[in-house]
């Protein structure tokens, strides 16, 4: 009797455990990009920006507060992509430039390719960035069933034209669309959302173009910002609003859809914002391009499906290159080459989702030996509570307040500055009047040092006199990682790639 009810007991079980698993809904996970915005232009760190609906999101959520990702577009989406560090595959250094034939590595598998295998559907909505001269490198090519977007860095909101031709395409079909981008993204989702099949998994990712320059907008968010004083910081300001009511309009066609309680979203910048074009990143020091905090700390956070502790702000350690396994693993797969040390991101699904401490202990944040002041910041690590920037730190090297007026010639954006300009001025007599590009640095980099950025996350007091062995220690942390260094190749403009042989488009299947 006892053996049959024990029998019965074990059948029953397995019939609500199989119910269980067949009523269970997929999660959806959606990734949003806001390009170039800086840690001071959002709502839920500074009240003067409206973005309601993302500060919904963020304080519903887990806010990250130590998310970081490289100083530059290509950098950034190639971690996140790949989850290998860009210096490992020698794109540590500039962004990828229209007509050239540079693409990231086909060698890397990028995270959306390992979602489809997942049983995901997969699709992309805006910037790719990430090369585009064969097919190969394009993102039909590289894990998603459906493109629509750009493959350039930047472009015209309305015309998306750049340079010598339009960019932007459905798939693999030119497109010539003047809509807004923020409202022909918004609307690209809404459909993907609609016409998806609720029963799958769905991976959406939405690198928008806002905000990163030109400076456009339509006029009514622009006077949502009276009381700002520069139409340039006002019309910024109105594209980061567009930018909140496009993810407004996504969220709700979740919800009328009954599937936002199902989906992981998850919003990060792609570096920091950029003074020439009003983005802002105060108290932060420095901009995009640098190493310094303001060029590579994130605004970040999580919200949604799987989260079991949430309506914080979770200050443990990520990177980009996290993102790859930790949305596998959020996607419920596993990913074998985070756990055998073959990509360089960790998988922080736990740690995010719960609260416990974060697996990453240090992070670095760009590597490249060049002894010239190139587009970015040279070298930095971090290890603990401790940064170490080790030679050139990017050209933004200020404290940058909202609300002003930056040009090139600023003396406060002073692209190349040294701790003693006199020396300088006294080794370019001795090489002829040679300008600061061509000689070569013996000094210490104004910003160069080590900081504790617990204690002073604004970087303001370099302690590397103070601890001259943690120096030590750091320099050979990085030396050690130089083990690992891929020297970044130069890429002139290749002819073949000129629009006008494609229609007027910036158009791939020429190199």
């Amino acid at each position: 009797m006892a053996r049959i009810l024990n029998g019965t007991i074990m059948l029953l079980m397995a019939v609500l455990c199989q119910q269980s698993i067949i009523s269970a809904k997929p999660r959806h996970i959606v990734f949003i990009v806001a390009d170039d915005l800086g840690w001071n232009d959002i709502g839920f760190h500074n009240p003067d920006i409206i973005t309601p609906n993302i500060d919904k999101l963020a304080n519903k959520g887990v806010i990250l507060n130590s998310s970081y990702v490289q100083p530059l577009c290509t950098p950034s989406r190639n971690s996140w992509m790949s989850g290998v560090y860009p210096f490992k595959v020698g794109m540590q250094r500039g962004v990828i430039i229209p007509g050239t034939n540079e693409c990231s590595p086909l060698s890397l598998e990028f995270f959306p390719q390992k979602l489809q295998k997942l049983g995901y559907s997969t699709h992309m909505v805006g910037k790719w960035h990430l090369g585009s001269c064969s097919w190969n490198c394009t993102p039909m090519y590289r894990g998603f069933d459906s493109f629509l977007g750009y493959y350039e860095g930047m472009e015209n909101y309305y015309t998306k034209v750049i340079g010598l031709g339009i960019d932007f395409h459905e798939n693999k079909k030119q497109i010539n669309d003047t809509t807004y981008s923020a409202y022909l993204y918004a609307d690209r989702a809404k459909k993907i959302i609609n016409d998806h099949d609720k029963a799958k998994p769905l991976f959406l990712y939405l690198p928008f173009q806002s905000v990163h320059s030109p400076i456009q907008v339509p006029e009514r968010f622009e006077n949502m910002y009276p009381h700002i004083k520069t139409k340039q910081r006002r019309q910024y300001s109105g594209m980061v609003s567009a930018l909140d009511e496009a993810i407004g309009n996504i969220t709700d066609v979740l919800t009328e859809n009954d599937m936002l309680e199902d989906t992981l979203i998850i919003f990060t910048a792609d570096n920091g914002g950029l003074p020439l074009a009003s983005g802002n990143n105060y108290p932060l020091r420095g901009a995009k391009t640098t190493i310094f905090e303001g060029g590579t700390r994130a605004v970040a956070f999580v919200v949604g499906s799987g989260l079991e502790k949430s309506g914080y702000t979770y200050n443990g350690l990520m990177h980009a290159v996290d993102w790859h396994p930790t949305i596998v693993a959020a996607a419920g797969g596993t990913d074998k080459k985070s756990e055998t040390n073959d990509i360089d991101g960790l998988n922080q699904w736990e740690a995010i989702s719960t609260g416990v401490d974060s697996k990453r202990k240090e992070l670095v944040y760009n590597l490249d030996n060049s002894e010239q002041p190139d587009t970015q910041g040279h070298a930095a690590i971090r290890v603990g509570d401790f940064k170490y920037i080790q030679g050139y730190p990017g050209r933004y090297r200020d404290w940058y307040k909202p609300d002003q007026v930056y040009t090139e010639t600023s003396d406060n954006l002073n692209w190349h500055g040294y701790h003693t300009e006199p020396v300088i001025e006294f080794e370019m007599e001795q090489s002829g009047g040679l300008g600061r590009n061509d000689v070569k640095n013996t000094r210490k980099w104004e910003g160069e040092g080590l900081y504790n950025i617990i204690d002073d996350p604004t970087e303001h007091n370099d302690l590397s006199e103070l601890y001259p062995e943690l120096v030590k220690e750091m320099e050979a942390k990085l030396d050690e990682y130089r083990k690992s260094y891929v020297e970044p190749k130069t890429y002139a403009y290749d002819p073949r790639s000129n629009p006008q042989n494609f229609g007027g488009f910036w158009t791939p299947g020429w190199c």
